[in-house]
């Protein structure tokens, strides 16, 4: 990371907030990247399985695909597996991504995904609720996922085991009133 991450409210990235979204929001949010801010509409989260399937993995990239196609916002975990997918399929679609991370920003987890967090650093927008210098913990990953809902205007799960975090995010929106969606393959 080259520059010192600028630091942002929920509510000055994604605008007006409600009662509920207020009393879940974190009180700073640390962002690098070039999407404009406040982030435009719509953001969906595209998010599952870390050990997906290979038809999971290929749906996850296809929907970033069609969304990025329509102007919609990919927002995504950078996980690997299902998250990942999604990130470079909108990417590969000339479209925007957003990646909410477990870790702060000048940390890499899973480290396989570096490539991808530089470019999305560079050409879309990271985002992380931890400071530079926070210690990696798990629990870190499931916060992360209330924040994704937060900034997501919908969420969609690809693939999810009954112990996934995309189920805590789903949980998540539904909790903020936000439209839930799980692919199912045909």
């Amino acid at each position: 990371m080259e520059k010192k991450p600028s630091t942002y409210t929920l509510e000055e990235l994604i605008g007006p907030l409600n009662d509920v979204e207020k009393k879940y929001a974190p009180k700073q949010l640390y962002v690098a990247g070039q999407l404009q801010i406040p982030l435009p509409s719509p953001r969906v989260a595209v998010i599952g399985s870390r050990k997906a399937s290979l038809k999971g993995l290929n749906a996850a990239s296809n929907i970033a695909r069609v969304f990025a196609k329509n102007k919609v916002i990919v927002v995504s975990g950078l996980a690997e597996g299902i998250d990942s997918s999604a990130h470079k399929g909108a990417i590969e679609a000339n479209g925007h991504t957003i990646a909410v991370l477990g870790t702060p920003l000048d940390r890499v987890y899973p480290w396989k995904n570096l490539q991808l967090q530089e470019i999305i650093m560079q050409k879309h927008l990271a985002i992380s609720q931890f400071p530079i210098g926070y210690p990696i913990q798990p629990k870190n990953f499931v916060i992360r996922n209330r924040t994704m809902a937060l900034i997501s205007d919908a969420s969609i799960i690809v693939e999810a085991g009954n112990s996934s975090g995309s189920l805590h995010q789903g949980w998540e929106a539904l909790r903020l009133g936000r439209p839930l969606f799980i692919w199912s393959p045909l």
